[in-house]
């Protein structure tokens, strides 16, 4: 049987011991009403971002269950903590930003989309661009594994750290060149990406399963970015064109 790597590991690393992942058990979220006045720690603030959520189109349980669970303001500079529950991109270091709680729940309610996650769930994911960690941390909740890979050192350490006190034992942190994917997990039930490029390299789809679905931005002739899905069908690669996004842009090599 193939060895998954343990957490955090290396990319190019020798890989570890699979962690024990618990069957994904999803269940309706019902978010109650937000009392005024609230301290920044109380849940209570996270289901009022939830309640935004949930008006503004996201409908999937899980996925709200997710960004319910998650204390975005953990994975933030301290100085940013207010903000931590507005919808909108903040500064992480090194150039690199946390996505929009609305962009976050927006692409994890399309990785649940995928035809070959309807039945059973959403299995083994790849994300590129672990940045902080608050998106592994989001898609922990909502699949049953989570391979995160990040380029930069400094970052891949903070998510090191963000997520640590989680012990989320379904995750796994790698160093490396997302835009290589990760062959040795393959092949993933999803793939998201958190940064932009102007095609998708050719690693991920290969590494993508059949049934499976990645979600990702990428960056048209004049500049521009929009969200982009691809499902891999017995007939081949699907795509289709979303919303206009705005993510940093997609790199090689690590740094």
């Amino acid at each position: 049987m193939q060895r998954r790597p343990g957490f955090p590991a290396r990319l190019d690393g020798p890989a570890g011991a699979t962690s024990r992942v618990a069957q994904l058990s999803v269940r309706p979220v019902v978010v109650p009403a937000a009392p005024q006045g609230v301290g920044l720690d109380s849940a209570a603030v996270r289901a009022r971002m939830v309640q935004k959520l949930a008006a503004g189109g996201i409908s999937s349980p899980a996925v709200l269950h997710a960004m319910a669970a998650v204390e975005r303001h953990r994975f933030v500079d301290s100085a940013l903590v207010n903000q931590a529950y507005e919808d909108t991109s903040l500064p992480i270091g090194l150039a690199q930003t946390i996505s929009k709680p609305s962009v976050v729940a927006r692409m994890c309610e399309l990785l649940l989309g995928a035809e070959g996650s309807r039945a059973g769930g959403l299995g083994r994911v790849l994300e590129i661009g672990t940045g902080c960690g608050y998106q592994a941390a989001v898609l922990s909740h909502i699949a049953r594994e989570v391979y995160s890979v990040e380029r930069l050192r400094g970052l891949h350490e903070k998510a090191r750290d963000n997520l640590r006190h989680l012990r989320l034992a379904n995750v796994h942190l790698l160093f490396g060149d997302g835009m290589q994917g990760y062959a040795k997990g393959a092949p993933y039930a999803a793939i998201i990406a958190a940064a932009g490029g102007e095609a998708v390299p050719q690693a991920w789809c290969d590494q993508l399963a059949p049934g499976g679905r990645l979600v990702a931005p990428m960056a048209l002739a004049g500049g521009q970015q929009v969200l982009l899905v691809i499902d891999k069908t017995a007939h081949g690669l699907k795509q289709s064109v979303l919303e206009p996004v705005h993510f940093v842009p997609l790199k090689s090599g690590i740094a």
